[in-house]
């Protein structure tokens, strides 16, 4: 509060007055105690975190792209993708579900709850990513044939890193769900894309070859580094907070709501990253390369809806323990609004200066500038009804978000195999921007019929009178 009183001081008259209500707004934020403050922090420390992250790796990728050059970068980050998509998918849902759990437990004085929601997560998520490990090995055996020779060791490599990726994820939501955002998204996104680029620089100067295989290899002592360290430093917080002591594990309980949660994120993320896996599938690896510096160049304005999504969730989960219809509208509303407009201004920026930004990756990467503006359609339409398929999930709709997450996801395949053949990695962009239409249109209507409340950023809030529990569906 100090800090923030002494720069409103150092300002100019003018300048003071137009801003002395939102510093004084941050400074509530910063200092208050309520569960609303720690929301809005924790959304203002993962919008830092993303600010950050999302420069660090648009730096990486650039370093990578220009020391592997096209072929062997697009190599790289198809596999990548997939190791990523898959050790996030063998979780099966726990890993939000976790989430959702932790705050009411927490609220309950639930301590043995705690304990076994936290120790089951983590050995499940172990459990079930060495499970698709062994299955992918058994497949790449008998049918790595079938796949080009250029994939097959990067994708051996991909597979031991998904056990790691899939432990990473469950300790990042014990941490969004305890309210440390730092300690949730710091590893992610700031640590190991960070070390996956000093690990491969390392090995290309001790005179390994600029290949997909090393920058593999990179990734997969990342992973452990980052993974390992998190764990500790995890495991030491939650001991402080919870000191040891018997368990209660209610293990098909949280299966049950994790289950319905995995297939909609499981959607979610093909939807996210279908476009990267179909022009993997379809066309060759420099395509692949282009195409994925159009969309992680883009990828600049997602850290926005993330930053709302990791601030909303345990909110979300809070208030409709509470049965407050009339909070949950508002603070809804917010998150569409907190959502579209930053998302809107980012965006914009990015696209200005689009070209000077893909050509960092190399002169042929120019030509996803075209691919960049098509996304930026989708990202702005999905930006409309902000984090409403948390607020779903939250409010226990999960089977109604598999469904419309399902339409989605059916709308970006026939689209991807419809347009691909005839306008190539323009048409995967024209299909993921579709599809993120149309999942927005259906989460707005999703949510206005199961929860009757109006998500969309242009809306006036709302203050309904009735009970979550008393809507219909």
């Amino acid at each position: 509060m100090a800090v923030i009183e002494t720069a409103e001081r150092m300002l100019p008259s003018g300048l003071r007055a137009a801003l002395s209500p939102v510093l004084r707004r941050l400074a509530s934020v910063l200092t208050d105690n309520g569960e609303k403050a720690a929301a809005q922090r924790m959304a203002l420390v993962a919008f830092a975190i993303r600010i950050v992250s999302a420069a660090f790796a648009f730096v990486s990728q650039i370093l990578l792209a220009r020391v592997m050059g096209e072929f062997e970068y697009g190599v790289f980050v198809f596999v990548w993708v997939l190791a990523v998509l898959f050790g996030d998918l063998s979780c099966l849902g726990f890993q939000t579900a976790i989430i959702r759990f932790l705050p009411q437990y927490r609220a309950a004085g639930a301590i043995e709850e705690i304990r076994g929601l936290t120790g089951t997560a983590r050995i499940f998520a172990l459990a079930s990513a060495g499970g698709m490990l062994v299955t992918g090995l058994i497949g790449l055996h008998f049918f790595g044939h079938l796949i080009e020779s250029y994939y097959l060791i990067p994708a051996f490599l991909g597979l031991l890193a998904m056990p790691m990726i899939a432990l990473g994820d469950v300790l990042e939501g014990t941490s969004r769900a305890s309210h440390w955002p730092i300690m949730a998204l710091s590893p992610s996104y700031l640590v190991r894309p960070l070390l996956i680029i000093a690990y491969m620089l390392v090995a290309v100067l001790l005179g390994a070859p600029a290949t997909a295989t090393t920058a593999m290899q990179a990734a997969i002592g990342a992973t452990f580094t980052t993974t390992a360290g998190t764990y500790l430093a995890v495991t030491f917080r939650m001991r402080r907070h919870y000191s040891s002591g018997p368990q209660t594990v209610d293990f098909f309980h949280w299966l049950g709501v994790a289950f319905p949660i995995f297939l909609i994120e499981g959607i979610g993320f093909l939807l996210t990253n279908s476009d990267v896996i179909v022009v993997g599938i379809f066309l060759a690896p420099e395509q692949v390369a282009i195409y994925f510096a159009a969309a992680k160049t883009m990828a600049l304005v997602h850290f926005v809806n993330f930053s709302v999504k990791a601030a909303a969730g345990p909110r979300f989960s809070t208030v409709i323990a509470e049965k407050d219809r009339g909070k949950l509208a508002i603070i809804a509303a917010d998150a569409a609004r907190w959502t579209f407009w930053p998302a809107l201004a980012v965006g914009l920026a990015v696209l200005a200066a689009g070209h000077f930004l893909l050509s960092l990756f190399g002169g042929a990467f120019t030509a996803g500038y075209v691919l960049m503006a098509i996304l930026l359609a989708g990202i702005l339409a999905k930006a409309l009804v902000g984090p409403a398929e948390v607020l779903l999930m939250m409010a226990g709709k999960q089977n109604l978000c598999v469904l419309l997450y399902a339409g989605a996801l059916a709308t970006n395949v026939i689209l991807n195999l419809t347009l691909i053949p005839n306008f190539g990695i323009a048409g995967t962009a024209i299909a993921t921007a579709s599809a993120m239409t149309v999942e927005a249109v259906l989460l707005h209507v999703g949510v206005r019929r199961a929860l009757g409340i109006v998500l969309f950023a242009f809306a006036r809030p709302q203050s309904p009178a009735l009970n979550v529990k008393g809507s219909k569906t």
